[in-house]
């Protein structure tokens, strides 16, 4: 995790100071890349003890598209309790059904993508192939003097890149995203981690993934978002039968918090151990092992699937996030 220190150092050098809508200065950098070779290691932080059952069980959380942080904290992540019952906009928010509710937050949308179609109520042809794909007629109207129907249909853009991974490989649209600007302000917090491309090479049977966070609070969020982005490729390369190679992880707004500078300044002072591997249990269906295509998996993981072996690390550390 040299990478994660380097990235820490530089923010800290090159950054400058910014106010946001927390409250809580940040030194911010525009524009910042990590690139781990996945078959070299798992990226884990090591100069802290990483919250893995926590990141594990936000990312099944997401897995199974939940909007409830009663959900995530069945899952052993707390990280969305702040964000659902402390965040003072989200509470007064017209849109929040009360304790615990996140609106349609990252999971939703990367699992049950909310898709309308408004066609003329004549257009035959466009009507049948809205309904060959999955389309449902919700209601009609009128239309400046046009008959219109409007169809609904909620899109698993999860699964329909798994779907790609198997039958289109080459294709280089395999990619699912979590900005839905109709929702932005229906949820809680607005994606940061939105945008995931999976880049399967056949002849290798190797896939990598690259990832584009809008936001990055560089201090907690990058360790924890590592740790979902590399475990995600980890399962998909289960599933379908490739080897995680490359995770690139790209930031826009590359921050650290004012209240988190002590806890950064200790990391830089401590040696990076070797990076852990990652290991899936074997009740989970290995693709190259049963040649069975079993995408069903996504929603039935349980954080007790995911382990890190030969994980070291120094002494926990901790800093409060801001909201």
């Amino acid at each position: 995790m040299k990478q994660y220190l380097d990235l820490v150092r530089t923010i800290l050098d090159t950054g400058s100071w910014q106010e946001n809508r927390t409250g809580i200065r940040t030194i911010s950098m525009p524009g910042a890349m990590l690139r781990f070779d996945l078959q070299q290691g798992f990226p884990a932080v090591t100069t802290k003890k990483l919250a893995f059952k926590s990141a594990i069980g936000e990312l099944i959380g997401f897995l199974r598209a939940s909007r409830s942080a009663a959900d995530f904290r069945a899952l052993g992540c707390k990280v969305w309790d702040a964000n659902a019952n402390e965040n003072a906009q989200w509470l007064a928010n017209p849109y929040r059904e009360g304790p615990d509710d996140l609106g349609d937050v990252y999971g939703v949308q990367w699992r049950r993508w909310p898709a309308y179609k408004v066609l003329d109520a004549t257009a035959s042809a466009q009507l049948e192939d809205a309904a060959s794909r999955g389309y449902a007629p919700v209601t009609e109207f009128e239309e400046d003097g046009m008959r219109k129907v409007l169809l609904y249909k909620a899109i698993d853009q999860l699964r329909q890149c798994l779907d790609a991974i198997m039958h289109n490989p080459s294709d280089r649209r395999i990619l699912f995203h979590a900005w839905n600007p109709a929702v932005l302000e229906e949820i809680a917090l607005p994606a940061c981690h939105l945008l995931y491309q999976f880049l399967p090479n056949a002849s290798k049977r190797e896939i990598s993934l690259c990832l584009y966070i809008r936001s990055n609070d560089v201090g907690l969020g990058t360790p924890f978002n590592l740790t979902e982005g590399a475990a995600l490729l980890h399962l998909v390369g289960r599933l379908t039968g490739y080897t995680p190679r490359w995770f690139t992880y790209f930031i826009g707004d590359a921050h650290i918090y004012e209240n988190q500078l002590d806890m950064l300044q200790q990391q830089l002072t401590r040696d990076p151990y070797e990076s852990p591997q990652f290991a899936i249990s074997e009740r989970v269906p290995d693709y190259t092992k049963t040649g069975v295509y079993e995408p069903e998996w996504l929603e039935k993981v349980e954080p007790s699937d995911f382990s890190l072996v030969g994980y070291r690390h120094h002494e926990p550390l901790t800093a409060p996030m801001a909201i």
